[in-house]
């Protein structure tokens, strides 16, 4: 990692005293925190059963935008077709604001559908901020040289008005400067869980993450796209997912986001069992709300009130 040891002291601090806060505690701060509303949210809107590939149904996504419409003012979703295309039409009509991702992978035939559906939505009016692919490079779908002509493409077609970026983790910014320099906004992903981080020091870690990233856009304004903990699961060396470290993550991050005005994405919105399948057993408990729809950590307080 390229971040200044300097600044890490600075970075420690939580605004936020858990030690020796109990379940019930914590769900009381949690639920303040959500009812004093989120930046904004990755939508999760595939029900059991379903998957990427699915078509995704006009009421589904209503009710689960009715859902999260009090607690949010921005959502981000991840692709253009397959029904994907009307959660920002249904977002706007319901006056919350838009990420739209073009999801790009290594079938050229989805990736044209990606941009085409993207620069529509875009000028229809449907985008606040495009996202041209997400983590890409990660998984090694494309070249920068492809992933690059796309992004040009896309922004030559998008109104001046509408910031076009690319979604990967943090350290990608670093390494990869034509892809930073072509972005109008930096759009990063910052998961201490992935990289085994204890919960105990996640939040001074995601902040180093951030500041990476901010100093590779040189400027630029940066957006946490997505940032997260699981509540089950297998564990990642140190990290441990657990309800009390998802809410312990949750509140850390939310209070320095607040404290700081850093637009965060939260990850995620419900559960998805169907991410088992590239994750393992933790890919299907990141949501705030459960597959059911139910919220995961309502405290007594709020149940009765």
């Amino acid at each position: 990692m390229s971040y200044r040891t300097g600044k890490i002291q600075s970075l420690i601090k939580s605004s936020i005293s858990l030690e020796g806060k109990s379940q019930e505690e914590l769900k009381e701060i949690f639920n303040d925190l959500l009812i004093g509303g989120m930046h904004g949210v990755c939508s999760s809107f595939y029900e059991e059963g379903q998957k990427p590939g699915d078509e995704l149904g006009e009421e589904q996504i209503r009710r689960r935008l009715t859902i999260l419409k009090p607690y949010i003012k921005w959502i981000r979703s991840f692709s253009c077709t397959e029904g994907n295309e009307l959660i920002p039409k249904i977002a706007k009509e319901m006056g919350i604001k838009t990420m739209v991702g073009a999801w790009l992978g290594d079938d050229p035939e989805i990736n044209e559908k990606e941009i085409e559906g993207l620069i529509q939505l875009a000028n229809e009016g449907y985008v606040d901020i495009a996202a041209v692919g997400n983590e890409v490079m990660y998984r090694k779908d494309l070249t920068e040289d492809e992933l690059l002509v796309f992004m040009e493409r896309v922004k030559k077609a998008l109104p001046e008005s509408i910031p076009m970026g690319y979604v990967d983790a943090y350290y990608e910014f670093t390494q990869r400067p034509r892809i930073t320099e072509a972005c109008d906004v930096i759009l990063t992903n910052c998961y201490p869980y992935w990289e085994g981080c204890d919960i105990d020091y996640s939040l001074m870690y995601m902040k180093q993450m951030y500041h990476q990233a901010k100093d590779a856009g040189k400027g630029k304004p940066v957006i946490i796209t997505e940032t997260g903990w699981p509540s089950q699961g297998e564990g990642l060396r140190g990290a441990i997912p657990s309800q009390e470290n998802a809410m312990k993550y949750f509140i850390n991050t939310q209070s320095w986001a607040k404290e700081e005005d850093i637009p965060v994405f939260y990850f995620s919105s419900f559960d998805e069992s169907w991410k088992q399948g590239d994750e393992g057993v933790v890919g299907a408990y990141w949501g705030i709300w459960d597959k059911n729809e139910e919220l995961k950590f309502q405290s007594v307080l709020t149940a009765s009130s």
